[in-house]
């Protein structure tokens, strides 16, 4: 039996973003086993750690939903450029030279990164799935990958048996791994190759995980070649037959709002947009039709891999752009941050008995957020990595007491080798454009 851990007379903050001081909660075996009052607590179950808690607030873990982890390894690399020159002139260029100690490594830093912010489940959409597995299992995280398929590639079909036959090898390795089937986008997943894709999800019983309607360029693109949206082909290909992992959607539009089911979410990424200037787009029209989370996409466009900074983004642009600061409140933007871990099938995201350990316990009598009035407020709006004093997950702790149980300082040493060789190789050829 694992050994019982009492966070001891916490201050509590649910996924409904209510606070509830002076509780006592139980861990064991990767599960909350009991939630009680502090002053009601007999202390009847036997404790073989106990955390005092009475300064700290504990909050179930952020999800990450939607990221290109190893992307950490490009993190700069392409700044101040128009999306087009960011895509085909620096990352696919770079990405088609990438190795599988580029990705591994990349990964690794990425999930330090995510970890030292409290998060503890995370969608992955990218190539290299191997390495990635194998970053996931290492570090303990929860990891949902999507190994990413473009279907104008000349091996399409023998990259879609390999993809198949690697999650159908994986996908009962561990309770804290699943899958998604990932198509990249429309734009690189012509019609016929798209529904082979969702085909293949179906027969699996997986959902899907994609980019939609990124940029408003796309969506002109689609609606000329066409006649559709981006969404409208998804639907066409049968997309909405499944569970759907949508990433962005930030132009999306009223006549797309039909093919979306009440199992279709958004991975909204807000300081990619305002990185690339990708524009208001409708999501801000409907998002309170949506079903939504944050992501943080890759660290080379997004730079850092924080769910809460992302929060924090839609919150402020949702307020300037509305130019009404009685909106989107942080009761509101709280609520969906931890619905986030809706998209996922571990059923983590919830501070009741009997989930799982998945927790974050905060530290918010620091400089940047003490004093403090509400303590939900004081993490959306003026935390970050040193405010998350522990992070669990299953009940293990991943950071404790402000430490990463990973060795930073030797992947950083990695991470500085690799990068020189990235440079030195320079830019390849792409196979596929934006």
């Amino acid at each position: 039996m694992e050994k019982t851990i009492l966070l001891k007379n916490a201050g509590l903050l649910d996924e409904e973003a209510n606070c509830i001081l002076n509780q006592n909660v139980y861990v064991q075996e990767g599960k909350i086993l009991k939630i009680l009052p502090a002053a009601e607590d007999t202390e009847s179950i036997h404790a073989d750690e106990t955390i005092d808690c009475s300064k700290y607030y504990v909050s179930p873990g952020l999800a990450n939903l939607h990221t290109h982890t190893a992307m950490n390894i490009f993190k700069g690399i392409a700044e101040d450029v128009t999306a087009d020159a960011w895509f085909n002139e620096m990352i696919w260029p770079y990405e088609s030279k990438m190795t599988d100690e580029d990705i591994y490594v990349g990964t690794l830093m990425g999930i330090a990164e995510m970890i030292n912010n409290g998060v503890t489940v995370f969608a992955d959409h990218y190539f290299g799935e191997e390495q990635v597995l194998k970053a996931v299992k290492e570090t303990g995280i929860r990891g949902d990958l999507a190994p990413t398929l473009f279907g104008m590639m000349p091996d399409f079909h023998e990259r879609l048996a390999q993809v198949k036959a690697f999650i159908q090898e994986h996908r009962n390795d561990s309770d804290r791994i699943s899958f998604h089937m990932g198509p990249h986008a429309n734009y690189t997943c012509p019609s016929p190759t798209l529904k082979e894709i969702i085909d293949v999800a179906k027969e699996l019983n997986l959902p899907i995980h994609l980019h939609v309607s990124e940029e408003d360029v796309q969506v002109e693109k689609a609606r000329e070649e066409t006649g559709l949206t981006p969404f409208g082909i998804l639907y066409e290909a049968g997309g909405f037959d499944c569970k759907v992992l949508i990433g962005h959607g930030l132009w999306i539009e009223e006549e797309d709002l039909k093919y979306l089911r009440d199992d279709t979410w958004f991975a909204f990424c807000p300081k990619t947009y305002m990185k690339l200037a990708s524009g208001k787009g409708g999501f801000f029209d409907y998002y309170k039709q949506l079903n939504y989370g944050f992501g943080t996409d890759g660290a080379a466009s997004s730079n850092t891999l924080n769910p809460v900074e992302q929060a924090r983004l839609f919150g402020l642009m949702g307020k300037y752009q509305e130019r009404n600061s009685a909106a989107y409140t942080a009761t509101e933007i709280w609520q969906h941050l931890m619905a986030s871990h809706q998209a996922f099938s571990f059923g983590s995201g919830r501070l009741k008995e009997g989930a799982p350990a998945d927790l974050v316990i905060w530290d918010l009598y620091q400089p940047d957020t003490f004093p403090f009035y509400s303590p939900i407020s004081a993490i959306l709006y003026s935390s970050n990595s040193q405010n998350v004093k522990y992070t669990m997950v299953a009940g293990e702790f991943l950071k404790y007491n402000g430490k990463l149980k990973i060795d930073t300082k030797t992947l950083m040493q990695e991470a500085v080798r690799l990068q020189k060789a990235l440079l030195e190789r320079g830019k390849g050829k792409a196979q596929v454009a934006y």
